[in-house]
């Protein structure tokens, strides 16, 4: 018996037990016209998209679903009271990523405008941005709670950034950690985000001119781990130059 000879519920029933990725849904969308209609239903994308008005999510009012959530993974959309986190979706998987802006960070010595300045720039998704004039002790902190990650994931955490001004002190190691609490995850990594000539370079081009660079990986397993915390610490050179517009967490991407 040919699909299109199937009651329409059956099929819809098919499609939504064999599409449950976004990459699944539109792969069953490519069989046919017939299974495109449904593929493309808002009971399959619904699925797809994180709970409205929870964690101090608001979904913007866009009526069919499928294009709801290709718009969260184009375009970050402010979550939180204060509006200084983002959220969006990855393409391939439907998994969260989350950006804390550099508001929603603990920055040493954030709140003494002769060592950080809190300046907005037109290039970033936040309100405002920090930039480094210059210090000896540098420590930025994220926390998140892993709660509101998507579960069954593996991680990796980023700082968002880029340098303007008089630059210094930056092609010196900085130490980097991700862990639950207080319990390390990894032995910690060090990363140089303006490596010199020959030295390895991790750091990599982003949009709107602003570069990133991996901190570290975890695995959200039941999202019941608690908070996870993201530093990156150096206390020995001196330092300036830096703007950081966040930290992101975001799935690690296949291979």
């Amino acid at each position: 018996m040919a699909f299109s000879k199937l009651p329409d519920d059956l099929i819809s029933q098919i499609i939504f037990l064999t599409a449950t990725t976004p990459r699944d849904a539109c792969r069953v969308a490519s069989v046919s016209t017939v299974f495109r209609s449904f593929a493309d239903s808002d009971e399959v994308w619904r699925q797809f998209l994180p709970p409205d008005d929870r964690d101090g999510v608001v979904l913007p009012q866009i009526s069919r679903k499928k294009s709801l959530y290709l718009h969260l993974c184009d375009h970050p959309i402010p979550v939180g009271s204060n509006r200084n986190m983002s959220l969006s979706l990855d393409k391939k998987s439907g998994k969260k990523c989350f950006m804390l802006g550099a508001r929603d960070l603990t920055i040493a010595w954030g709140d003494d405008r002769n060592y950080w300045e809190w300046i907005a720039t037109p290039e970033s998704r936040f309100n405002e941005v920090a930039q480094l004039q210059y210090v000896w002790w540098f420590h930025i902190i994220g926390r998140i709670e892993t709660s509101m990650l998507s579960s069954g994931t593996n991680y990796a955490a980023y700082l968002v950034f880029r340098f303007e001004g008089h630059q210094e002190g930056f092609d010196w190691p900085v130490e980097s950690h991700v862990c639950i609490g207080g319990e390390e995850l990894d032995e910690g990594r060090s990363v140089t985000l303006d490596p010199r000539e020959g030295e390895p370079r991790a750091v990599r081009e982003r949009a709107h001119g602003w570069m990133e660079i991996e901190l570290g990986e975890f695995r959200n397993e039941n999202g019941d781990d608690g908070t996870l915390v993201c530093s990156l610490r150096e206390v020995v050179s001196y330092k300036s130059g830096l703007v950081v517009e966040g930290i992101e967490l975001r799935p690690q991407e296949m291979h």
